[in-house]
Order: C-alpha cells, then sequence, then structure tokens
C-alpha cells in the first residue's frame, strides 16, 4: 500500500486573482467512499495542525487548503486588508470544491476552521453530505466570558501579566507571549513536549500573522478583532447536513460555548473528550480518529 507522501498531490486554485494552494491524498483502496474536505483554523493559520486528519485517507480521499493569506497561500502582492472576512472564506470553500471535483463532501473544520463550517453549511450547499465541528464557538461574544473565566484560574502573577501587555498594546512582548503559553499548556494543548506539526503550525503563523491579528487578534484568548462580533447562532438552524460537534474537557473553546450550537443545530451530536483541550487530535488521536470516522461512514450512502 502506497504511503501519504505518495499519494498526496499538492497545487494550486484560482481565486479572487490570487492561489489559493491544496493538498489532495487519494485513498490507499478505493471503495466509493465521499471525499473528506478540512478546513484549518486561526483565522490564518495553516494546515498542519489537521495533519493527523491525513490518516483517513486510509479509505476515501482527504483533502486541506491553506486558507487565502495564510500559509502556502499568502499574499504577496499589496491588498487591502479589509477583505479579509467570513464571507471570503465562504466563497472559497466552493472554489476549491468546484476546482477540486468535490460535488458530494463531507466538510470537517477545526476552531476557527468549524466556524468557517457552520456558516458555510447553513446556506445549505448542494452536495454537503456532513459537517464536522471540532472545538468551535457558534458565536464570539458569548465564548469571550468562557474564556476570561479560565483565564481568572490561571495563577495571578500570568494574568496580570497577559492583562498589563493587552492593556498597554505590547503583546509582542516576550513577557506576554510566556504567559499565553501557561493559557496555552492548559486550554491548547496539554502534550509534552508538543507535536512537531503543530509547532511548526505556529512558527508558520508566526512568520506571516497578518490575517490571525486582523480577524482574530494578538493570541487565542484576546479577541479583538473583525471576528469579535461574529456570531451566527441565529443562522445555524439553516444547517440541514448531519453535524457532529466535539471538543475537550479543558478546551479554550468550553463545553459550555460547544453546546449552544448543539441546542441550535437540528438534530447535531455533541462530544466531549475527557482527556483533551484544543488539539484533540494531538491529545486523545486514537479516539478522535475512531469518532471522526465512525461518524463519516454513518452518513454514506
Amino acid at each position: 500500500m502506497a504511503g501519504v507522501e505518495e499519494r498526496a498531490t499538492e497545487g494550486h486554485v484560482p481565486f479572487r486573482g490570487a492561489r489559493t494552494w491544496y493538498r489532495s491524498i487519494e485513498p490507499a483502496r478505493e471503495n466509493g467512499r465521499v471525499p473528506l474536505l478540512c478546513l484549518h483554523g486561526g483565522p490564518g493559520a495553516n494546515w498542519l495542525h489537521l495533519k493527523p486528519y491525513e490518516a483517513l485517507a486510509d479509505e476515501r480521499r482527504v483533502v486541506f487548503y491553506d486558507q487565502l493569506g495564510a500559509g502556502n497561500s499568502a499574499l504577496t502582492e499589496p491588498h487591502d486588508p479589509a477583505m479579509w472576512t467570513p464571507e471570503l472564506y465562504v466563497e472559497e470553500v466552493d472554489a476549491v470544491r468546484e476546482a477540486l471535483g468535490l460535488e458530494r463532501v463531507h466538510v470537517l473544520g477545526h476552531s476557527w476552521g468549524g466556524m468557517l463550517g457552520m456558516q458555510y453549511a447553513s446556506g445549505r450547499p448542494e452536495g454537503l453530505v456532513s459537517l464536522i465541528a471540532e472545538s468551535s464557538p457558534p458565536s464570539v461574544p458569548a465564548w469571550m466570558p468562557e474564556v476570561q473565566r479560565l483565564r481568572s484560574e490561571l495563577p495571578p502573577d500570568v494574568e496580570a501579566t497577559l492583562r498589563k501587555h493587552e492593556d498597554e498594546g505590547t503583546t509582542d512582548d516576550p513577557a506576554y507571549q510566556e504567559a499565553e503559553m501557561a493559557f496555552y499548556r492548559r486550554h491548547l494543548c496539554r502534550v509534552e513536549p508538543w507535536p512537531d506539526w503543530l509547532v511548526e503550525c505556529f512558527t508558520i503563523l508566526e512568520a506571516n500573522p497578518e490575517v490571525y491579528h486582523a480577524m482574530n487578534g494578538p493570541s487565542e484568548f484576546h479577541v479583538i478583532g473583525t471576528i469579535k462580533d461574529w456570531d451566527i447562532t441565529g443562522r445555524i438552524g439553516e444547517i440541514e447536513a448531519p453535524t457532529l460537534l466535539f471538543c475537550g474537557r479543558y478546551d479554550e473553546v468550553t463545553p459550555a460555548v460547544v453546546e449552544i450550537a448543539h441546542g441550535a443545530i437540528p438534530g447535531s451530536e455533541f462530544v466531549v473528550l475527557e482527556e483533551s483541550s484544543h488539539m484533540a487530535q494531538a491529545e486523545e488521536p486514537e479516539r478522535t480518529l475512531e469518532l471522526v470516522r465512525g461518524f463519516l461512514a454513518r452518513f454514506e450512502d
């Protein structure tokens, strides 16, 4: 059986006068399963934090891509930063699907990718077989109080350091970044050391943080960018595709927040992984793959 790299092809999809990079992995054995399209987080991160889902290409085509402005799809030409909107990225999902012939498709999104997936699915696109949203809030305003609660549980000196630099606008200070890691080790990824693919994901993001800073903000828990008011709770009742929501018990996107989406999406399923935070694919990889694989199999023809 050929390895993943031998079955992978990479290329670019024309989009908005630029190019969106993709990575498509053909299945190890062809059995007519519906392809899986994976949406990365950030906004403005890259596909690498989804790398463990390559394992699902043993039985179906799995497609990743770097969203415009991020990773391998970074823009080098002058551009208007006002272009970075959720609507741009909804449009990009359709562009990728059309270019790669994904007429029928499962969509899996993690973090911001799941937020994007929910917004995309609420438009009831043709051929969407199912939606999986991992660790994704349906409302940033509803999520922020939970983030503040988690921050209040940090050691007082850590929270004071975070607050000081946020108030002074010096979030690029090494002291802020060190305090940031105290939060991340509790609520982003609890595996020590972090897997290489996650370290590389953050390294690439730090080298080109434009979209992340514009849409999100300086850190996972200080959301002051354009998505700070993003709330589609009132729209996700329109989602018709079977939907799986899951998160970790210690997740920065807490179970209480994901529960809001579960209550709003008709017939959705909701699972909490008890040993995980925000990176279940690193923290409980076997359980996570089993969960996703089982859900996809139930909604195949």
